[in-house]
């Protein structure tokens, strides 16, 4: 079985994994916390950034492994989606290394890979499964047939749901990224205030509405109230969650009604989400469904998820050309 290195840098996490036959010996991520003073992500810092961070976090990686360069038989990397800077970082990295070690190189997609976190550990979902990935820039429904068998029958025709969040939390006063902070409002308070869902057809998603009605809401009781974020903003954050998990378990109920699948994971940095993750596991028990959530470290951008996908595509000798480039908007 394969000894593979996995290298991601998609976005303002660099990370390098070592995995062998799939299993995962070490994870190793190096977060940019730069941004936080922008309010987002800045594509010169980040790629900067992974140029500073990507050669200790590889060597850091094999050395939690126990493993040398020598050891390697193969490099997975994140060809895109992402952010051109950074992904050109780890891709001509990676593309350096296999050519001077004279091993495989596998392209991997980024977004295809959190699917296939949930193969990194037990227990796994049977095919097919319907997977609902949801991050700060893509939200989609995905049919999962197989490893190398997968089908977009929905996502967002606008915002990306972590998108949402991290908007909201700007109109909210919070800092970046606004997700983890609203949850934690969230789980201290109840969801009080309604706001109106898109009524979109189909398994698509909207959600620029949303963030729209939140602004004007926002706008209008601070004409009034000055300190009406002070004293909402525990309210704000529990009915802006609660308005988004339930468009999401709404579409996804529907796709796993309509395709008769009762197994159901989720994916991506808003999987994180404890709102979330308690949704699906209820609706999963009012439909009978079998629900897949990976662990924490493996919802986020990391590299063990872009190396069992690269794992699966060395089983069938699916490798790639030195030549290739990366996409920042790569097709499914």
């Amino acid at each position: 079985m394969p000894i593979i290195l996995a290298i991601e840098s998609s976005c303002d996490e660099t990370s390098a994994a070592v995995l062998d036959g799939g299993k995962v010996l070490s994870n190793i991520v190096a977060n940019q916390t730069i941004h936080h003073e922008y309010g987002g992500v800045v594509p010169e810092l980040a790629s900067r950034a992974h140029q500073e961070n990507i050669v200790p976090t590889t060597t850091l990686a094999l050395h939690r492994a126990g493993k040398n360069l020598q050891d390697i038989e193969a490099i997975g990397i994140t060809i895109g989606p992402g952010l051109l800077g950074s992904l050109m970082v780890g891709v001509s990295f990676a593309k350096s290394m296999a050519y001077s070690l004279g091993i495989p190189l596998i392209q991997v997609n980024h977004m295809q890979a959190h699917i296939l976190a949930h193969f990194i550990e037990p227990p796994y979902p049977t095919f097919p499964f319907i997977c609902l990935t949801v991050s700060g820039g893509h939200t989609q429904l995905v049919l999962v047939k197989s490893p190398y068998d997968m089908e977009i029958i929905g996502q967002t025709l606008d915002d990306a749901a972590g998108e949402a969040f991290d908007k909201c939390g700007k109109i909210f006063g919070l800092g970046y990224p606004a997700g983890p902070l609203i949850d934690k409002y969230a789980r201290q308070n109840k969801a009080e205030i309604v706001f109106t869902e898109p009524q979109i057809p189909g398994y698509d998603f909207s959600f620029s509405g949303l963030k729209t009605a939140i602004l004007y809401h926002v706008q209008q009781h601070k004409a009034k109230d000055p300190a009406y974020l002070q004293h909402q903003l525990g309210n704000l954050c529990a009915s802006l969650q609660a308005t988004i998990i339930n468009i999401l378990i709404k579409k996804l109920t529907k796709a796993a009604q309509d395709f008769g699948i009762r197994q159901v994971a989720i994916a991506g940095g808003v999987s994180a989400n404890s709102g979330l993750r308690q949704a699906l596991e209820q609706t999963g028990r009012q439909n009978g469904w079998s629900t897949h959530i990976p662990k924490f470290e493996y919802c986020t951008d990391n590299a063990a998820m872009i190396g069992i996908a690269a794992h699966y595509k060395f089983l069938i000798r699916e490798f790639s050309s030195l030549s290739i480039t990366p996409s920042a908007r790569l097709p499914f």
